[in-house]
Formats: structure tokens, C-alpha cells, sequence
């Protein structure tokens, strides 16, 4: 080695053992500690007895380490004086500024907006806004949807191609060149092991912070460039010795995106929220539930979830998050539960026994022993004077009008006004249909009167929906108001403001999940008293999910179908046997059955590649099938149309109906025996599911054909599990696996809370939760106890109707 190169060694040397100084002897200057720069130092001389050198030599086997901090500082100082450095700086005290007889300003809080944060201003505050994030408390919540384990941390001339790593080297060279079309910055850095490439695409400004023999950190991907080891656009920081890593070397946060954020400011501005307001947070699980269920302080569980030390920490620590989340959740459908109940007492509505039997005779069918079953659960809630607030689940095809009927029946028995509340008015109009034909009435006006034998005066049944003219609705609206209709049957042009029920005392909300709770509400409050709420769904729910968002109310389940109903045989054609499936439907029809045709669209997209209903119709009537009656709906049309095109298809008139997904619940045709699917891949497994189960109503045989010109891996792993079962509570768990909450409902779900950490898979954790809460509002039905404080400002800002009643 040159002398020139041993004065550049001895350069570096002594610029290390200053800030060693700096940092108060704390063997800190260096990652890992002094003793390994110095060996190396040693190594690369070529001065065997100089004054430095003989000093390192002279150190003790445990090394600089080894020594305490008075011993330490004397051997760095000999060693720098050695060096020609500077002396250390006098210790002499400071004199402090006279005390200012103002009061300080107040520190910013947790929920101060996050502009407190240096270097956010109003623009990157609105692109925060976008990720839900407006205060410092939302940003601490904002948690990383993953981590990359970037902690692997080798030489240059150990790097593996293909594997995620880190190196932490010297900068030999950065420079900002042009790559291809844009410039970038290319630096060349390396360790005692060897030297690689680095570069850039498109970061120019990279060269600027990266001067000659900076320590750096690096993570990403090891490519090979000639050769050697590289890396393109790696993760960076520089690298002091002091500051904890935030880009590099560790499991590294992967926060949501938006539009003009990227990642790694997201990771910044993270890590300075944590720095500076973790230790203002306040836990709000009381310390005696923290420890029954061994769970950490919130401040360590947020640090961890964002920067963790160890995979295991982060399970820990979401674990910690997720029960933050899931208890005041628990809580509150609980309180609603409270409120529902204590909000007045309801008007008992008893069936007696001997009314439901002449009722039950009069069915062409017997009850199955699961329809018994709840139709006992269901008139004993009716007949106490606590509001009834029960869900009713049952697969497509289990007969849960039938059970409805009877407490509609027992609540016209007792004087009482029903009211029954469709999501669509197809359904409305089944409904309607089907109930008016269970009490042996015709379906052929909007309000009409039947006479059972069993009852002791006519029963009228109104129907009430918005493509009514307006003649037809006033008369509805005047009947419902003068108390002249029993039995209300719509859609949500039953919850307008001049829809008034004076004796209003049950309520059925079909097809749950597509009310939000407003709309709900809305209904329930049409009565001045508590009224009995039965809400009903043919899209069988998984318990963690009906836990979250229906915890406040009972349960039932109709899991039996009729005796002799045969399971609907599915089967997905791939594209190059269409034709055999459009044979096939031909086939059924010449035998005299029907079939329904299903696309997804109203209109084209190229984007979705799905057929629409429209142009499919048009298709079918003129290429396919042009010597068939052919028939069209969708939610576009006006109401009048969609009604005659029904009638036409119900009564035989026409063999095939094209529809959109409106006929995905409460259409009932005995006679349709096929379901054609276009476009399957685009659709659910709930909702195919219930497509599925328009059909097979009938005592003939019924198929299901899906039709998909290019389903993905995971589309044809749904349309497989649709072929091999029948079972609507397996297929919906196994899409609310696939897909997720919010896409198993829907966009129209109201309610569907906002997890960020917390998965409504985990029945076990959901249920650890309902236990707690329970124990919780127990012992403090209105969280008014010093430790439950915080539970109660969460549960607040939760549910306002909550939040009403504990303040």
C-alpha cells in the first residue's frame, strides 16, 4: 500500500474515532462496534508500528469494547492525538437563556393534523387524505399491508442472485448518468468483500446524496451485471451508526399507495409520527384484561406493527391490534342490541296453536323438521313483549316465506299491521305473489283481499313499489294509513315519508344485507311503539361474519331442503363447447321446460369482456335460437316492461329470459329447469350460487351451465367448487375467503366496518371478543368506570346511536 493510501486509512481512522467521541465513547460510531473496523484497519496497513497500529495491538483480548468508558476514553485519545486530531472539546457549562415569563405554547397532540410533521404540507396532507389519513393518530394506525424481510444482511461477495438482501457498504463513486431513454443515478460501492453496481432508473437526484465514502445501507433484489452482483432501484439510506434503520436492513414496512406518495415517504413521515407521538397514545384496554389475555401495552404493539423487531413480535402485535378493534365492535352491535330492546315494549302477537295448525293444513307440503324449528323460535319471540330482532338465514330454496307467512298471520290475528321489505321489485313482486297465494288470494291488483277458512275476516294484502303510477300509490298510501291493509309488501317506497302505519307491529326485511341501517331504521320507526323485526337472507352468512355485523340480533338457520328436491346438476363449459351448451338448452325446451340466460352487463365492456344482457338478447332471438320466444329484463327498464316481459315468461308465453343479476333472488318458475351463466368468472360464488338456485323448483331435473371464455386460475377454482356441491354455507365461506367481505356483499353493504388490521375469517378471535364484551357490559352496562374510558370514546365514535346513549 502507498503512503498516500495509508493517509487516506488513517484519514477515515481518525474521522471514526471522532465520532466515536461524539457519541460519549459508546462503541457506537461503528454498526456491530469499534473492534471490527479496527481489526480491519490493522489489516490494510502497511505500517507495522505506527503509533495507531501499536495502540489497537496493545488493547486487550475483549477489545475496545472490553474497556469502560474512563478506559475508553483515554485510549481514544491517545490514539487521536497519535493522528494529529483535534483535542476534546471543553466540558465548560453552557450558560442558559434567561427563563422566559411567558407560558410555552401548548405541544401539538395526537390528533393534531398531520401538518405538525415536518415536512408535510398542505399538498402531501391531501394525498394522506386519500389513504384515510388526517391526523397523527391516523397516521400511527395507518398500518403496512406487509413487510420484506430485508434484515438478511451479507457482503458484497456473498450476495446470492435472486434473493431479497442487504449490504451495508462504502460509497465508492454515485454519478448521475443517462439509463436508456431518462437519467438515473449508477454509484459503485463496496465492503472488504468486493465492490458491485447500484443504479437507479429515473432518480437523478440520488447522486447528490451520496458522497464519497459514505456508509450505506442497501436492500432489494441481487441482479447480475457482468458477472457481479448488482442491484436496481434498492431501498437506501445512509447509515451514521446511530439512527435506527427505517428503508433497509429490517423487516420493512409496504404501506398502502396512492396517486403522488410514495412508499418511502410514507415510511418517513410513519417512522417521525412514531418517534415523536407514540408515547402520547393511551391504551384503552383496561390493564386487567391485558393481562387475562396476555396481551402487550398498545404503544409496543402500534411500533412493532409498523417497524418490527421479529416476525413473532409482529404477530403479537396484530394480534394486540385486532382485539383493539374487534371488542369496541362487539361492544356496540351488544349496546344496540340494549337499545333496540329498551327503546319501549312491543305488542305481544301470539299464534295459538290451534290457528297455526288450519294455516299449516292448507300447505301442499309438510315443514321440514328445520322450518319447525324456527318457526317455533320465531312465534315465541313474537309472542313476548321484547322486541323481536332475529335473522333468519336459509339456503335458496329452503322455504323461509312459508315461515314468515305464520308470523305474518299471527300479527293480522292480533290486529296488528305486517310489513314486508324487498330489496328489488322483482322480489317485491314475488313476494307479493307468493304470499297472496299461501292466504288463497289472486295476485292481480295492488291491493286485494283473501278469505281463508281459518280466520274470522278477510286479510287484505297491499303491494307497494316506486314504478307504480301515481293513482295506484295514492290509493296504497291512503289504505295503509286508514288501517285497511294487514299485510304491506314493497320495496323501499315503504319507508317514504308519507307511508304511515297507525297499528304497524311487525317488520321483514328480505335480502338483509342490501339495506343499509338507515333504510332499516327508517322502517322500524314507521311505528310509534317497538314493533318485532325478522330479518331474512338466502345468502347463507358465515358465523365471524354475522358475529361483526349482525352481533345484536338471534340467529336461526334453515339448514334442511324440502324432501324430493333434487340437487341442481352444474358444469362448466369451456369456450370450444358452447355450442353443445346451447344445444343442450334447446333440448330442455323442445322437452317443454324453460331457461333463463344470465349476463352480467346492461351494456358492453371491453374492459370486463362480459356479454351484455342487451346485445346477448338480440343474439340469441336472431342467430341461436330465432324460432323461440325469447324474452328481456334488466334494471334499466321501466317498470311496466319489466313486468309484462315476466308475465310473458311465467306464463309459458316465452321459453327463454336474458336478464342481468336482477333475477338473482325471488324469481320462482317451476317450469325453468336451466341456468345459463354467461361470463360465470365475474361473478361470486354466493351469487352464482343464488343464480343457481332459480331453478330446480320444479319436480324435473335442473341444470346450471357457466359459460366463461377465460377465467383465471382462481375463477375456474371457483366455477370447479360450484360444480362439485349444492351446499350454499360451504361455497359462501369459501367466498368470503376468495374475495373478501366487502366483495361478498357487495358495494351496497351499509355497515361492513373499517378493519385495518383485524380479518372477519377469525372466528376464534371474533368470538374472544363477544365473550369479553359481554363481560364487559356485565359488570358496566354503560362503560362508565374510570378504565373503560377509552372503550367508551372508541364505541362512540362507532355508533351514533350509541354514542347518544352513554353521554
Amino acid at each position: 500500500m502507498t503512503s498516500t493510501s495509508q493517509t487516506i486509512t488513517d484519514e477515515r481512522l481518525r474521522r471514526i474515532l471522532e465520532l466515536e467521541r461524539q457519541r460519549d465513547y459508546s462503541n457506537g460510531a461503528v454498526a456491530g462496534g469499534l473492534d471490527g473496523f479496527l481489526n480491519n484497519y490493522l489489516a490494510g496497513s502497511s505500517t507495522m508500528h505506527s503509533p495507531a497500529a501499536d495502540a489497537i495491538r496493545a488493547l486487550p483480548n475483549s477489545g475496545y469494547g472490553g474497556l469502560a468508558k474512563h478506559e475508553r476514553n483515554a485510549w481514544l485519545e491517545d490514539v487521536l492525538r497519535a493522528l494529529g486530531g483535534r483535542p476534546a472539546p471543553s466540558r465548560a457549562a453552557t450558560p442558559r437563556p434567561p427563563r422566559s415569563s411567558a407560558p410555552p405554547p401548548p405541544s401539538p397532540g395526537i390528533d393534531s393534523p398531520i401538518t405538525v410533521l415536518k415536512g408535510i404540507k398542505a399538498g402531501l396532507a391531501d394525498k394522506f387524505e386519500k389513504l384515510g389519513v388526517q391526523t397523527v393518530r391516523d397516521l400511527l394506525f395507518l398500518f403496512p399491508r406487509r413487510h420484506i424481510d430485508y434484515s438478511n444482511l451479507r457482503q458484497v461477495g456473498e450476495l446470492t442472485p435472486g434473493e431479497e438482501e442487504t449490504v451495508r457498504a462504502t460509497v465508492w463513486s454515485a454519478d448521475e448518468k443517462r439509463l436508456g431513454a431518462r437519467k438515473g443515478t449508477e454509484a459503485t460501492v463496496g465492503d472488504d468483500s468486493g465492490m458491485m453496481k447500484v443504479v437507479w432508473f429515473n432518480m437523478p437526484f440520488i447522486a447528490r446524496q451520496l458522497r464519497t465514502n459514505a456508509e450505506i445501507v442497501l436492500s432489494g433484489r441481487v441482479r447480475l451485471y457482468k458477472g457481479r452482483p448488482s442491484f436496481e432501484n434498492p431501498e437506501w439510506e445512509l447509515w451514521d451508526g446511530q439512527e435506527e434503520l427505517t428503508h433497509t436492513g429490517r423487516l420493512v414496512p409496504v404501506y398502502p399507495a396512492t396517486a403522488g406518495l410514495t412508499g418511502r415517504n410514507v415510511r418517513r413521515f410513519a417512522r417521525a409520527a412514531l418517534d415523536g407521538y407514540l408515547d402520547k397514545l393511551s391504551d384503552p384496554l383496561p390493564e386487567a384484561l391485558r393481562q387475562r389475555l396476555g396481551l402487550g401495552d398498545i404503544r409496543k404493539a402500534v411500533a412493532q406493527a409498523h417497524y418490527p423487531d421479529t416476525l413473532d413480535e409482529l404477530a403479537k402485535a396484530r394480534r394486540r391490534l385486532a382485539i383493539d378493534e374487534l371488542l369496541p365492535l362487539q361492544i356496540s352491535v351488544l349496546l344496540r342490541r340494549q337499545l333496540w330492546q329498551k327503546a319501549g315494549t312491543a305488542d305481544s302477537i301470539a299464534l295459538d296453536e290451534e290457528l297455526k295448525s288450519s294455516f299449516l293444513a292448507t300447505l301442499p307440503f309438510e315443514l321440514t323438521s328445520a322450518q319447525q324449528k324456527v318457526l317455533d323460535q320465531l312465534l315465541e319471540d313474537l309472542a313476548r313483549d321484547v322486541p323481536m330482532s332475529r335473522l333468519l338465514q336459509g339456503d335458496v330454496g329452503s322455504g323461509k316465506t312459508v315461515v314468515a307467512a305464520c308470523g305474518l298471520l299471527a300479527a293480522v290475528k292480533s290486529g296488528r299491521q305486517a310489513v314486508m321489505m324487498a330489496p328489488t321489485e322483482v322480489l317485491a313482486d314475488q313476494h307479493f305473489r307468493t304470499i297472496c297465494g299461501l292466504f288463497g288470494a289472486e295476485s292481480d291488483g295492488p291491493i286485494v283481499e283473501a278469505t281463508p277458512p281459518y280466520l274470522d275476516r278477510p286479510l287484505r294484502i297491499g303491494l307497494l313499489k316506486g314504478s307504480m303510477g301515481a293513482k295506484q300509490k295514492t290509493a296504497v298510501h291512503e289504505a295503509i294509513r286508514a288501517g285497511d291493509v294487514d299485510l304491506a309488501i314493497g320495496t323501499h317506497a315503504l319507508i317514504q315519508e308519507d307511508v304511515d302505519f297507525p297499528n304497524l307491529g311487525f317488520v321483514i326485511v328480505d335480502e338483509q344485507h342490501r339495506f343499509g341501517v338507515m333504510q332499516r331504521a327508517a322502517l322500524r320507526d314507521k311505528s310509534e311503539r317497538s314493533v318485532h323485526m325478522l330479518v331474512m337472507t338466502a345468502t347463507p352468512i358465515p358465523r365471524s361474519l354475522y358475529l361483526t355485523l349482525y352481533g345484536d340480533l338471534d340467529v336461526s338457520v334453515i339448514d334442511e331442503l324440502p324432501p324430493g328436491r333434487k340437487p341442481i346438476s352444474t358444469r362448466w363449459w369451456p369456450p370450444e363447447e358452447r355450442d353443445g351448451a346451447y344445444a343442450f338448452l334447446r333440448g330442455q325446451v323442445d322437452a317443454g321446460r324453460q331457461a333463463f340466460v344470465i349476463c352480467p352487463l346492461v351494456e358492453e365492456s371491453e374492459a370486463l369482456q362480459a356479454k351484455s344482457a342487451v346485445q346477448e338478447y338480440e343474439r340469441l332471438k336472431s342467430d341461436i335460437y330465432p324460432d323461440l320466444e325469447v324474452e328481456l329484463i334488466h334494471g334499466r327498464m321501466a317498470g311496466r316492461d319489466k313486468d309484462a316481459a315476466m308475465q310473458r315468461f311465467r306464463s309459458g308465453e316465452a321459453q327463454i329470459l336474458v336478464s342481468t343479476s336482477v333475477v338473482e333472488v325471488g324469481i320462482d318458475i317451476p317450469n325453468a329447469t336451466v341456468m345459463m351463466i354467461e361470463g360465470a368468472d365475474r361473478f361470486g360464488l354466493s351469487q352464482l350460487h343464488q343464480f343457481r338456485g332459480r331453478v330446480g323448483r320444479g319436480a324435473d331435473q335442473s341444470y346450471c351451465l357457466l359459460l366463461s371464455e377465460s377465467p383465471s386460475l382462481e375463477a375456474q377454482e371457483r366455477l370447479r367448487l360450484l360444480e362439485e356441491t349444492n351446499d350454499g354455507f360451504r361455497l359462501a365461506q369459501a367466498d368470503l375467503e376468495i374475495r373478501g367481505p366487502g366483495e361478498f356483499f357487495g358495494t351496497m353493504q351499509a355497515g361492513l366496518p373499517d378493519l385495518r388490521v383485524a380479518n372477519l375469517l377469525d372466528t376464534r378471535l371474533i368470538e374472544l371478543a363477544r365473550t369479553e364484551a359481554t363481560t364487559i357490559l356485565d359488570d358496566d352496562p354503560d362503560l362508565s368506570k374510570p378504565e373503560h374510558a377509552g372503550l367508551k370514546q372508541i364505541v362512540a365514535r362507532l355508533f351514533e346511536r350509541v354514542s347518544d346513549e352513554l353521554h
